[in-house]
């Protein structure tokens, strides 16, 4: 096992991405699992609420597939564990079709979610775009740039040592583009990385975000420009 920031992933085959499947039924278990596994995907499966809180501290996946209900602890439960230690992507997969029950989820740090019944499919997909998302925010966080500070688990950003005052919606914006400045981003990358419901948004949404955003910084940094708009394609950081 290789060890990262003091944390021991599940061993990966070729480093196949790891996936953790919590589900109690055997049936939809297998399935996720065949689907998965033909994507290329290194899976292990969990049937029970009790062993997830231990098997994620012993070997951290790179993305957790949580059934709500389950025997022994419950999803809405182990997320709120899970986050007390760990931002593994965690999507929650639920018969309850209540919108509050999918906010509570999302509340407490699950990063996506999908209703049962499901295609298998749709959760590769949603699996692939959680990995993509992780894989732009793969730098330490914490690193000043700019003086520019973000701390990811705390939804906390200061420029030149001053608190931003910032929604999730602009911080995960921000975050986006400030682990990659030069990069240019286009709306629908921005849209798949800062709305992790997936609810439709429109590209204005997005350009009204980035406007906040922008005077926020300028409220800060008056001389500073750091987000440009790259015409015809989207927003980069410039620090």
């Amino acid at each position: 096992m290789t060890s990262v920031s003091g944390i021991h992933r599940l061993p990966m085959q070729n480093a196949r991405a790891s996936i953790l499947i919590v589900e109690d039924e055997p049936k939809l278990a297998q399935l996720l699992v065949d689907y998965l596994s033909a994507s290329g995907f290194a899976t292990r499966v969990l049937d029970n609420g009790l062993d997830v809180v231990r098997t994620v501290r012993d070997a951290e996946p790179d993305l957790i597939l949580l059934d709500l209900m389950l025997p022994g602890k419950d999803g809405i439960d182990l997320c709120r564990e899970l986050r007390a230690f760990s931002q593994v992507p965690i999507i929650m997969v639920t018969a309850r079709v209540e919108e509050v029950d999918r906010l509570l989820g999302l509340e407490l740090g699950a990063d996506d979610y999908v209703c049962k019944p499901f295609h298998p499919r749709e959760v590769v997909a949603r699996v692939r775009s959680q990995l993509r998302r992780i894989d732009w925010l793969r730098e330490p966080e914490g690193e000043p740039l700019g003086g520019l500070v973000l701390e990811e688990t705390k939804y906390e950003a200061r420029l030149n040592g001053r608190l931003l005052d910032l929604t999730p919606v602009e911080f995960r914006l921000l975050s986006t583009l400030f682990r990659q400045p030069g990069r240019v981003f286009s709306r629908d990358q921005l849209i798949e990385n800062v709305y992790t419901d997936h609810r439709i948004v429109t590209d204005r949404t997005v350009d009204t975000h980035v406007k906040n955003l922008r005077r926020k910084l300028k409220e800060l940094a008056p001389d500073s420009d750091s987000i440009r708009s790259v015409y015809g394609i989207g927003y980069k950081l410039e620090l």
